[in-house]
């Protein structure tokens, strides 16, 4: 079930646990399980290697002690060991750099099908989810999300398993080898070292969280600032935009203080419990060597392996912090998926298919929220290859007749319909594809004119870009500038007029020839010559197709088949324009306005 247009699609439920998290990202990783397989068997070769390499540093320290006369052994001995201590050393390296380049396509990999997951979601969400999002803050949880994905791999694979399978077999190792007490000081600095390391990491997560959220809002505020550029320097408010954005940086920074004094607290906690461990362990081992129990070379072994165990453990802290801050992060970005579509294909739905073009308004009520109604019963028809305008004062409903029939928001009671076919019932897709609109404000992409115009049928020759903006009456004004089709436009198209941007959207919608078309205040934006140029092309274009034209300069409706007046989201008048003038009712009040000079806003 999908949420209706009353009221908000249901926002994601609170932080998952950390478990959940990975439950999910598991799948992603799945596809991927012989090479982390290999990958792990290169893991555990390494690491034998490296426990190897203070097994033979030992055997090289006690070779060192050979009798006065034997030159021979002297000569043979540590060479022979020398040369498989370099080859251990050398084979750990290779094994870890064979691991690493076998995983790489799979942590790759899942970060980008996580990605592109998201990245598709957040185009299937509502109109209104992207009306009330915050752009920064959300590439901002995309960005971190996918940084996480690598995070979380590259902490468990290479570093938190390693770690593990090294500690395994040191302490075998130690056990065996000497007495309990060894691998017993270990065992017991190691349960100290992960409970403080995990007791103070979670403490610390919230001003981490804190500080993420406050770089979010941060980041947002400066994103916001940067789009209205304009509306900044209309009114000369840089300085009061740069003491906003302050006052989000000066909160990040108390933030970051308190994150890096607890990061302090606990590396010299960790420092603290691995000096002790240190010392405990080479006490012992002195103590043995002392006693004749070992070798000078097992004392060597003993300082290597507690060197080669808890380097690594330096950076568990790190490590824990940086995955739990990456199921965190994760956790963020898998919210967004969670957030439901408001507008959802219904199970079993079918591609629209149009035969003619008819299209139906039956009945239809409808509120962008249940304390704000817009339409009252709108009924009317567009009947195949006619034109219908619909005309009103601001805020009669006529914008939300073009949301509806795209399916941006869905009716709370009646039908919408093309060809007898409810909107309800057919694939989004299918629906879009089949409806050209040239919108009241237009945005363009950050990109040249010929891909913006493009747009409207992906793939498209450059014949048949220029062909759509001749018709546009563009085509001269492009070729005059010396980058041509190649122009930028600027973000969201500011480099170019408000007119310009709408014959640069009417030839994009020319190129799409769709067999429904809605012009929303087409040429509100143009100046009368070119007007009525483009209302004659746009006449010409829309001969044969279902077209929705919504006005309010009354002029550029005058020969639709018929005329739909809204007032208040209600139906008051309906024909074509000379029987409205005759009527003397709403639309002859609003034709005398106009003409007189006094024309309302759209």
């Amino acid at each position: 079930m999908h949420a209706t247009a009353g009221g908000p699609a249901p926002a994601a439920t609170g932080p998952r646990s950390d478990w959940a998290t990975l439950q999910r990202l598991l799948p992603y990783l799945w596809r991927y399980r012989w090479r982390v397989g290999t990958a792990l068997a290169f893991l555990v070769a390494a690491k034998v290697a490296n426990v190897g390499v203070p097994l033979l540093l030992k055997e090289l320290v006690d070779a060192m002690s050979i009798a006065p006369g034997s030159a021979a052994a002297l000569l043979v001995v540590p060479v022979g060991l020398l040369l498989a201590y370099g080859a251990l050393r050398l084979s750990t390296t290779v094994l870890t750099e064979l691991r690493e380049l076998v995983f790489a396509k799979a942590t790759e990999g899942t970060a980008r099908s996580v990605s592109l997951q998201v990245f598709r979601h957040l185009h299937a969400l509502s109109l209104r989810f992207h009306l009330e999002r915050q752009t920064g803050g959300m590439t901002r949880d995309m960005e971190r999300g996918t940084r996480a994905v690598h995070s979380l791999i590259s902490y468990s694979l290479y570093s938190i398993f390693p770690t593990l399978v090294e500690v395994v077999l040191v302490l075998t190792l130690l056990a065996v080898k000497f007495d309990v007490w060894f691998a017993g000081i270990t065992v017991a600095a190691l349960v100290v070292y992960i409970a403080f390391t995990v007791t103070v990491t979670e403490w610390r997560t919230q001003f981490r969280r804190q500080m993420n959220e406050l770089d979010s809002s941060a980041h947002s505020r400066a994103i916001d600032s940067l789009l209205n550029y304009e509306t900044v320097k209309y009114f000369n408010n840089e300085d009061f935009e740069a003491k906003r954005y302050d006052e989000n940086l000066e909160r990040l920074r108390k933030a970051s203080l308190k994150s890096q004094t607890t990061l302090s607290l606990l590396n010299s906690g960790q420092q603290a419990i691995i000096a002790v461990a240190l010392v405990a362990i080479l006490y012992r081992a002195t103590l043995g060597v002392a006693e004749g129990r070992l070798t000078l070379g097992d004392l060597v072994m003993v300082n290597a392996f507690m060197i080669q165990l808890y380097i690594p453990l330096n950076f568990l802290g790190v490590m824990y912090r940086e995955i739990k801050q990456s199921l965190t992060d994760l956790d963020k970005m898998f919210g967004l998926l969670d957030r439901e579509r408001e507008v959802a294909d219904a199970p079993g739905a079918q591609p629209l298919v149009v035969r003619q073009g008819h299209v139906r308004f039956d009945d239809v009520h409808f509120a962008y929220s249940p304390d704000r109604p817009i339409l009252h019963g709108v009924s009317f028809d567009i009947p195949p290859g006619k034109t219908v305008a619909v005309v009103g004062p601001s805020g009669a409903g006529k914008s939300t007749l073009a949301r509806l029939l795209y399916r941006f928001y869905d009716i709370q009671q009646g039908a919408v319909s093309i060809d007898g076919q409810e909107l309800r019932s057919v694939t989004q897709a299918s629906l879009r594809a089949a409806i050209g609109i040239v919108p009241q404000d237009t945005v363009l992409f950050n990109d040249t004119v010929a891909y913006n115009i493009a747009y409207g049928r992906p793939g498209a020759t450059q014949d048949e870009v220029e062909a759509a903006a001749r018709s546009a009456h563009i085509h001269d004004f492009i070729a005059a500038q010396p980058q041509g089709y190649g122009t930028m436009v600027g973000e969201r198209g500011l480099k170019l007029s408000g007119g310009e941007k709408q014959r640069v959207a009417i030839a994009r919608t020319l190129l799409k020839n769709p067999p429904v078309l809605i012009f929303d205040e087409a040429t509100s934006a143009l100046d009368s010559a070119n007007e009525r140029a483009i209302q004659a092309e746009l006449k010409n274009v829309s001969q044969g197709k279902t077209t929705l034209v919504i006005a309010h300069r009354l002029s550029t409706v005058v020969d639709a088949h018929e005329i739909v007046v809204l007032e208040a989201g209600r139906v008051v008048e309906r024909g074509p324009h000379a029987e409205l003038l005759a009527r003397g009712g709403a639309y002859a009040r609003m034709w005398r306005l106009q003409q007189a000079g006094d024309e309302p806003g759209a």
